[in-house]
């Protein structure tokens, strides 16, 4: 899963979610949908040069479909690369229907074995490396793709929860590790292609959450391509997508352009009547119907906002504050619905966090001490502040680890704030943090000055994180320092283990376990960036994945929160309300919850005039 950027991936990235580890498997087929990327014969190319689709982004960071780690990179190169199959535009609870599949999936073994059919006459667009000659998808492209998200060596640190789950992986991942280069040569038992058009996966045991992510989120790379690129194909999006890149001014824009062999597809069918208009008016249309994709790199909300505002932006995405502005008494301003302006809002599917690095000298480590000093640092951080003043009534306390409308979500949880200064005064004073320097800021036990730093992403919203951060340690004697950075520069940072407290926001899958793994210690650094390693909590993860019901998974997640409450190597912050404010002309819209659709946007030319 992804950093959303805090914004995390902006801050950092909500959605109903689907019972995953159904116990019969003769039930999963029938929550797949039919093939939606139907072929239509003799029609002409459906994208239309005038009609540019205008978004805006953070930065990127690539557009590699195996290296990238935040939400802007995936929400871009997702038009680019082709999954297998996309969690449904329209479905809810989500559920995965086939982009280059070419039916279902089919799962047998009891759940241990899953086999795809890609769909014939599929073809990346042109690149050098094909020497002029049409390049068609087959299964091979996912094979080696999906090497290439296991490989420890690229950024993303492999998957080891994957890796052990597929027959044969682990040793041809370990002895990529040791020779510093992966074998993409070498046969892993469990990832094969079985014929040209045929991909096969068999696990060592039932996980359906990870495996359902890796094949809806992971896209296609021509081995050609990578290796004439040396390995880097950051800017060298080659796939087999709706879109193709045209130009990246990185800080500027990013600019695509409908791929001229795309098959032509309709768009999603629904049998949830709250759809019926929107199929209505996007019935007899083939996509993609944008010709061109502009995406324009602002990482200030406000900045957005006015763009949105003089119709530069097709629609934009907003939180906390600057989402009120548009607002009055919680709905839509009436001037805005009197342009024909439409809100939708909803919870994103992220956990937005307040990180420990573990392994800081400081406030790391498993003492008593420490441990006191994070609880303390929770105990006095005013969350309530956060939700109603700085994201000013945007977001929904977090009192979990997992999302609502997140497999393993617990609804009944009673949300139980943890502020009180005074107890966390007390507890410093009782491990040893009781004296003071002449500012009146706590010592370390051992007598040092003792100041804490929090790596926050540059912008508007952060500094008055920033502020509330500062009082409510001022508050209980804790003395506290800030690093600004670029969104970007944070993530690569907390890669490295750069940084002693960071707040931001990971998830975005319709399962919980992006959020729960984070803690789990098998986990790349990557990933778990708080560097947290704890048996009890490991065996209760892996419970978790091997859980069959959605209840099963509950208690699970729900001892996984206990834990971190515990040990606290990140404190639940808020989940953050997403307002999506979509222009008029702006046809086929639906909340992009976990990736972004714009294959399936229109946009009607005279109305934007």
């Amino acid at each position: 899963m992804h950093n959303r950027a805090a914004a995390a991936t902006n801050d950092g990235v909500g959605h109903c979610r689907t019972d995953r580890m159904h116990a019969a498997m003769n039930r999963r087929a029938l929550r797949l949908l039919p093939p939606l990327a139907l072929l239509v014969c003799g029609l002409a190319l459906a994208a239309d040069p005038a009609k540019i689709l205008r978004v805006a982004s953070p930065d990127i960071e690539t557009l590699d479909p195996q290296q990238y780690s935040d939400s802007p990179s995936f929400d871009v190169l997702v038009a680019i690369f082709e999954p297998l199959y996309e969690w449904d535009y329209l479905h809810s609870p989500p559920r995965l229907s086939p982009v280059t599949a070419a039916g279902p999936l089919e799962i047998t073994d009891g759940g241990k074995t899953w086999t795809m059919r890609v769909k014939r006459g599929i073809f990346f667009t042109d690149d050098p490396a094909f020497k002029g000659k049409p390049r068609e998808l087959v299964a091979a492209d996912y094979v080696y793709s999906y090497k290439r998200w296991l490989d420890p060596n690229l950024r993303r640190g492999g998957t080891p929860i994957i890796t052990d789950l597929i027959v044969g992986a682990r040793p041809v991942v370990d002895a990529a590790r040791a020779d510093s280069k992966f074998d993409y040569d070498r046969p892993i038992e469990g990832l094969r292609a079985l014929d040209r058009y045929t991909v096969q996966i068999r696990l060592s045991e039932l996980n359906y959450p990870n495996i359902e992510d890796m094949i809806g989120f992971v896209g296609a790379a021509a081995r050609e391509v990578v290796e004439a690129a040396g390995g880097d194909i950051r800017t060298r999006a080659v796939g087999t997508g709706p879109y193709r890149l045209r130009e990246w001014k990185r800080g500027s824009r990013i600019m695509l352009e409908a791929n001229p062999g795309y098959r032509q597809v309709r768009f999603p069918e629904s049998n949830d009547p709250a759809h019926a208009a929107l199929m209505r008016s996007m019935q007899g249309k083939v996509f993609p119907q944008a010709g061109v994709v502009e995406v324009n790199i602002i990482d200030e909300d406000i900045t957005r906002l006015l763009q949105f505002e003089q119709g530069g932006l097709d629609y934009i995405v907003l939180r906390a504050e600057v989402a009120t502005r548009l607002l009055v008494d919680n709905k839509l301003k009436p001037e805005y619905a009197a342009r024909g302006i439409t809100r939708h809002v909803y919870p994103e599917p992220y956990l937005f966090s307040f990180y420990f690095n573990m392994a800081d000298p400081v406030l790391g480590g498993m003492t008593n001490e420490r441990i006191a000093l994070r609880r303390a640092i929770a105990l006095a951080m005013d969350t309530e502040t956060l939700v109603k003043v700085v994201y000013a009534g945007q977001a929904l306390p977090a009192n979990q680890l997992v999302p609502p409308g997140v497999g393993g979500h617990d609804p009944e949880l009673p949300f139980k704030p943890l502020y009180d200064p005074v107890a966390a005064r007390a507890l410093l004073d009782r491990f040893g943090y009781k004296n003071f320097d002449a500012e009146g800021y706590r010592k370390a036990p051992d007598g040092r000055a003792l100041t804490l730093a929090m790596t926050l992403r540059s912008g508007a919203i952060s500094r008055e994180i920033q502020t509330l951060v500062k009082k409510s340690m001022d508050a209980v004697g804790l003395r506290m320092d800030f690093h600004v950075t670029p969104f970007q520069d944070a993530i690569k940072e907390l890669e490295k283990g750069k940084y002693q407290m960071y707040f931001g926001g990971w998830g975005g899958s319709p399962s919980g376990y992006p959020e729960l793994l984070q803690l789990y210690s098998k986990q790349p650094q990557r990933v778990n960036v708080s560097q947290f390693k704890f048996g009890e909590y490991d065996r209760v993860a892996e419970q978790f994945l091997r859980s069959a019901t959605d209840a099963e998974r509950i208690v699970a997640a729900r001892k996984m929160s206990e834990l971190a409450r515990t040990y606290m190597p990140e404190l639940p912050g808020i989940f953050r309300l997403e307002n999506d404010f979509v222009q008029p002309w702006l046809l086929g819209f639906r909340p992009p919850v976990f990736a972004t659709y714009w294959k399936y946007l229109d946009i009607d030319l005279a109305r934007r005039k």
